[in-house]
């Protein structure tokens, strides 16, 4: 099941520092929506093993009180809805306030996991301060410092215990999600699938949304279709959009090994759409992007030609990935989108040999070798896959701190030239010959 965690909490008690301190030297994603007055941030956390999304929901109001009801409660519903855990951060400096109170209340009713995480214990007097927030009536307080990262620890312990361990689905099949956009086309897309006689629903309890897995078991496919979208009422508030979409997607995406993409062919490709691509790149999941709509444009011959080199130029470095103009409306090029997705899953799965792999890329190696930094030259002298469930290949060399990232997309280019591996992102660690080191 996808791992999701929302910090969730009354304005300027660390949310943010928080979420730094967790996602580490991640990059975060950031959605820059227009009209709104914040970036909503998105990353990844690792620990002990264990990988989760986190989402930074704070920032948002910048009001008094009687703003709650716009936007923090919109915020903190979303976060209910999407997550498996919500952290809700308080702060010990400021004690306990009317607006904490106001959020515990939606917490207590939402039936998930919360962690009540007191923030800014930077001292032993502040952690005697933690003892008011147990009126929020959420368990025990877990004093932290995000600013110095003091008890994150054991926060971070006791969030992936609460995590499934098991996946309750058949592992052998492939599973696709169909992400985008709102209005794009999924539902569409999704009730173009299900139509099918034979497909078989497959409820998967877990969280108050369950997730519904429908296998696809027709016109010689066998694959799980993700479907997390349109299974709980729409709230009585009006809901945020661009937010309640890309929690949906993270979710997906997370569950997922082949993501189809819609894309509107008479919008083209936006911001929102390439935070959406660099979340599949981010947690190294296989994309196949689909221009739907594709009726609806005027075109002549060189049309499908100028729109695809638009797409590789905005999502580069990772351009090599299935793109293919469809209409869901028409049905025209969906069963082209399930076999090019189920090639993309082989491309995720494959396995080079050693051997093959030494054969043809030492020779390239040779003939372009890496350029010299501080008169030092780098050797490299032997590549293999690592095992996992996407391509990850290590390069064995002596001074794998001197590999420029030019010579890795090279290197990267060349694996994909002689190698399927479309639609996939690449995984290329460098490590010295002794193995004490590795420069990703």
């Amino acid at each position: 099941m996808a791992n999701i965690v929302a910090i969730v909490g009354r304005p300027n008690v660390g949310k943010s520092t928080l979420f730094n301190r967790l996602t580490e030297s991640r990059k975060a994603i950031v959605d820059e929506t227009a009209g709104v007055t914040r970036d909503r941030h998105y990353g990844k956390v690792d620990w002990i093993g264990r990988t989760f999304s986190v989402i930074d929901t704070g920032g948002y109001i910048v009001g008094s009180d009687d703003i709650f009801e716009k936007e923090i409660r919109k915020q903190v519903e979303l976060a209910i809805d999407e997550a498996n855990i919500i952290y809700f951060v308080v702060d010990v400096a400021d004690g306990l306030t009317d607006l904490d109170k106001e959020v515990a209340n939606l917490l207590r009713r939402s039936g998930k996991k919360i962690i009540l995480v007191a923030n800014k214990v930077d001292s032993s007097a502040r952690f005697h301060h933690t003892g008011e927030f147990y009126a929020l009536g959420l368990g025990d307080p877990f004093p932290i410092s995000g600013m110095s990262g003091g008890g994150t620890g054991e926060l971070l312990d006791e969030t992936v215990k609460a995590f499934d361990p098991d996946d309750l689905v058949d592992p052998e099949l492939p599973r696709l999600a169909i992400i985008g956009q709102p209005n794009v086309g999924k539902s569409s897309l999704l009730n173009t699938l299900i139509g099918e006689e034979r497909s078989i629903v497959t409820p998967i309890a877990g969280t108050t949304r369950d997730t519904i897995y429908k296998r696809y078991n027709s016109f010689g496919f066998d694959f799980l279709l993700i479907d997390t979208a349109g299974l709980r009422k729409k709230r009585s508030v009006k809901e945020d959009i661009e937010f309640y979409s890309v929690m949906r997607s993270i979710r997906a995406i997370e569950e997922a090994d082949v993501c189809l993409m819609l894309i509107d062919a008479t919008v083209g490709i936006t911001a929102q759409d390439l935070n959406i691509f660099h979340l599949c790149e981010r947690n190294r999941k296989g994309v196949v992007i689909l221009v739907n709509k594709w009726d609806l444009v005027e075109k002549d011959t060189k049309t499908a030609l100028k729109t695809e080199t638009e797409i590789r130029s905005r999502i580069q470095p990772f351009d090599d990935v299935p793109i293919l103009f469809v209409s869901v409306q028409n049905k025209q090029r969906v069963h082209k989108a399930l076999e090019t997705a189920v090639q993309v899953y082989q491309n995720k799965t494959r396995k080079v040999a050693t051997s093959k792999l030494n054969k043809v890329m030492l020779p390239i190696i040779d003939h372009y070798p890496p350029v010299s930094v501080k008169g030092k030259s780098v050797s490299i002298k032997y590549i293999t896959q690592i095992p996992g469930q996407s391509p990850h290949f290590a390069f064995f060399c002596n001074l794998p701190q001197y590999v420029q990232t030019a010579y890795k997309r090279f290197l990267e280019n060349k694996l994909r030239e002689h190698f399927e591996l479309s639609g996939v992102p690449l995984l290329l660690s460098f490590r010295s010959k002794e193995r004490n080191k590795e420069i990703n």
